[in-house]
């Protein structure tokens, strides 16, 4: 417990104002994201019902399905039950406590030394990669769970038991946190090490660098090669709630199994960021830094006294534990290479389901796992075995070599826009941080008591936790909470009309897009004011209005195709099209945030249209046309040519409609059979009913939704039903009921 209590000093003095209540995280995704897709989530949380549907972005999207929107995540509670302002900054900050304590009990119970396992935690709280985290609640918090999984599922399948139920639930907890390539890469830990448990044994004799290896019995080996699978699919059973939907999503969406996204690999020469963070990058984003061809993550910095434990413990293996961890970590960082290598690209070509990983950074999650444990091993054997000599100097000294000759290659060889004095600066304090972190291993591994030796732990751990607090410029700039205030774009802008649920959209021109991306402030405050006028990303969300484009993970393949119509190039303009999808105030094509108004845009629902069968080609090419008219004209695949009995425009007309977040109620007369037309992003989970009877939904203009009603007056009630989402509730209700049984029943064992 005093080392809770230590961690949660560093990160209280490394984010004071942040806890304090007087600042709040804002910068890139934090703001863009995070937050109002949060606040949706609480809006629906305070009105008592789930968060389905998102009616306001990319013309309606599934919002639970995406998964690390957090929708079913207990903790989130935090955040949803406080001021958001406040809470989410909190819920971050407590993720990244925890993540550093579970740390510290996972090295505790594989090193057997407290000091060891501290030191693990405090680096695995505070490295360049898990700070960069904490602008994603969902990422933080999936990290958060990864030593808590590793550590229960490891002790169920040696003792079984109740340590079964306890690691499933665990296990269910970091999936429904929702950051699916982090637990997509705990497993594979947990793969790799429950294999060479059974190939090798070991059990609790690995759990010190110098233990043997215990071949188990046949019987012990049964049992380990029956409770993984086994917990595996208590995990599955538990969270097939969130699971199922987000699999069926997956399914429809854009990542296909030809899907593959390699942007933001580690650059060939990333790694050389281990070692002197600030080489070859520059300061973007209101003065966060980035390297060159990487916007995933501001840093994956370690610590230079991280990496040099790391590499003692590596060169100095002595058990299997260590070499598997060492070549985990080895293999995780060639595939964060990404394309820069071919090995990478031709796994995922063998395996499909990895179209699911983007951005192959994200590999470096698992180097970021593995390197504080490899480095409590290392210091673990040292306090063991006290020696001050070339087995200990011997990685500073290559690390030394290798940070001046990077820093010899930034100066002679710098590229366009390198600040070469920034860079040799920052390399030169991180060698001072590492002839400091080698004055106290030397000290620590100098045999003999000394008054000086009984402060070495303490400093060794300020040392790495001051190492990467001023390694690089601030990865998580702060802004006064009011920045969020609820309609202030609304206020500022006035727009008229202006947009609203049911009534009309908001939408970036492709050139305004563009700058947003591309645009930076001087200050994070501004920079995000400059993003919320211009309703970028999800900031609609944070004013209730509905528009266009939106900024989530996935989306129906349908509607990743209009998108794309839409903003694949920056010049692109089809004004008829905007018509029929409502839009109602849309950017100047020169300034990102003057929104003008449009006159001519159609309301949401409309009826009497013609149906010409198309194709989905031929239908995105008609929809461009300028002879296009939403009014007069659906197109609609030729398969469903045979159901439609509606050849020719009608007379018929919108009484009236109303649209809730995940309803569309809609009164229609007409004179004969007609069709309806909704500019709502039609998925398989919406459903239409006439006169309270199930009818057929159509896909009416390549991504939206469409009825046919007979003639006369009739109420029309589309509604959003996920199957998938009740089917796995009924299985995950059953199944948390049972391990809750199940731990209350079972005897308690005593970890040997």
């Amino acid at each position: 417990m005093r080392f809770g209590i230590f961690l949660a000093l560093l990160v209280f003095a490394a984010f004071p104002q942040v806890l304090l209540g007087l600042q709040t995280f804002v910068i890139r995704d934090y703001g863009y994201y995070s937050f109002p897709t949060a606040l949706f989530q609480q809006q629906c949380f305070q009105r008592g019902e789930l968060p389905f549907w998102d009616p306001f972005s990319n013309c309606g999207t599934p919002f639970l399905a995406q998964w690390n929107t957090m929708p079913l995540y207990p903790p989130a509670l935090i955040y949803l039950a406080l001021p958001l302002m406040w809470s989410l900054s909190f819920f971050c900050l407590l993720h990244l406590w925890f993540a550093g304590f579970g740390m510290f009990q996972l090295a505790r119970r594989w090193t057997e030394n407290n000091f060891a396992a501290a030191f693990a935690g405090v680096a695995f709280a505070f490295n360049g990669l898990t700070l960069n985290l904490l602008m994603w609640p969902s990422h933080i918090a999936t990290l958060s769970w990864m030593p808590w999984v590793v550590l229960t599922v490891e002790a169920a399948w040696r003792e079984g038991g109740r340590k079964i139920v306890l690691a499933a639930m665990v296990g269910a907890l970091q999936m429904l946190a929702g950051g699916p390539e982090t637990i997509f890469l705990t497993w594979v830990l947990q793969l790799a090490m429950w294999i060479q448990q059974l190939v090798m044994g070991g059990g609790d004799a690995a759990t010190t660098t110098d233990a043997p290896q215990r071949v188990p019995t046949n019987s012990a080996r049964g049992a380990v090669f029956r409770r993984f699978p086994f917990i595996v699919l208590l995990v599955i059973a538990l969270t097939v709630i969130q699971l199922l939907p987000f699999l069926n999503l997956a399914a429809h969406s854009e990542r296909h199994g030809d899907y593959a996204d390699f942007r933001w690999s580690m650059p060939a020469w990333g790694w050389v960021n281990f070692l002197v963070p600030m080489a070859f990058g520059g300061l973007a984003n209101s003065g966060v830094f980035f390297q060159y061809d990487q916007m995933w993550t501001s840093s994956y910095y370690l610590g230079i006294g991280t990496l040099w434990l790391a590499l003692l413990a590596v060169l100095a293996a002595r058990s299997g534990r260590v070499r598997l961890l060492g070549a985990v970590g080895a293999v995780a960082l060639i595939f964060a290479l990404g394309d820069h290598t071919p090995i990478y690209p031709a796994l995922h070509r063998m395996i499909p389901l990895l179209s699911l990983i983007t951005y192959p950074v994200k590999f470096v999650l698992l180097v970021a796992f593995i390197a504080p444990l490899l480095a409590a091993f290392g210091l673990a054997a040292t306090c063991d075995r006290p020696d001050p000599g070339w087995r200990i100097v011997f990685p500073g000294a290559v690390l030394l070599a290798l940070i001046g000759g990077i820093l010899f290659w930034a100066w002679r060889f710098p590229m366009p826009g390198d600040d070469v004095h920034a860079t040799l600066l920052n390399g030169l304090s991180r060698a001072g941080f590492l002839l400091a972190t080698g004055a106290l291993l030397f000290l620590l591994a100098r045999p003999g008591g000394i008054a000086l030796r009984r402060m070495v732990p303490l400093l060794l751990l300020a040392v790495v936790w001051l190492d990467v607090l001023t390694h690089e410029p601030t990865q998580n700039p702060t802004s006064p909470p009011n920045i969020y205030d609820l309609n202030l774009a609304r206020t500022k802008l006035a727009m008229n009309p202006q947009p609203e649920l049911g009534g009309s959209r908001a939408m970036l021109a492709p050139m305004a897009i563009h700058q947003f991306v591309h645009s930076a402030v001087a200050s994070p405050q501004n920079t995000f004011l400059v993003g919320r006028l211009a309703y970028g990303a999800d900031c609609n969300l944070l004013d209730a209005v509905p528009k266009v484009d939106g900024f989530l993970s996935l989306m129906p393949r349908e509607c990743d195709d209009f998108q794309s119509l839409l903003y694949t190039a920056t010049n692109a303009d089809f004004p008829r099209l905007d018509d029929f999808m409502g839009v109602s105030q849309m950017t100047a094509p020169d300034q990102i945030y003057h929104w003008q108004s449009r006159s001519n845009f159609l309301p949401l629902v409309t009826a009497g249209q013609k149906p010409v069968f198309l194709d989905d080609a031929g239908t995105l090419r008609a929809l461009t046309q300028p002879d296009f008219d939403g009014a007069k004209i659906v197109f609609l695949p030729p398969d469903e040519k045979s159901s439609v009995t509606v050849t020719n425009q009608t007379s018929a007309r919108i009484v009236n409609s109303k649209f809730g977040t995940q309803i569309v109620d809609v009164e229609v007369e007409a004179a004969e059979p007609s069709l309806i037309v909704v500019a709502q992003t039609y998925y398989h989970n919406w459903r239409a009913a006439v006169d309270g009877q199930p009818t057929r939904l159509l896909r009416a203009n390549h991504a939206f939704q469409a009825v046919e009603i007979p003639a006369g007056r009739h109420q029309i009630h589309f509604h959003y039903k996920d199957g998938a989402f009740e089917a796995g509730a009924a299985v995950s209700i059953v199944a948390w009921l049972g391990c809750l049984i199940c731990l209350a029943r079972l005897p308690r064992k005593k970890i040997s």
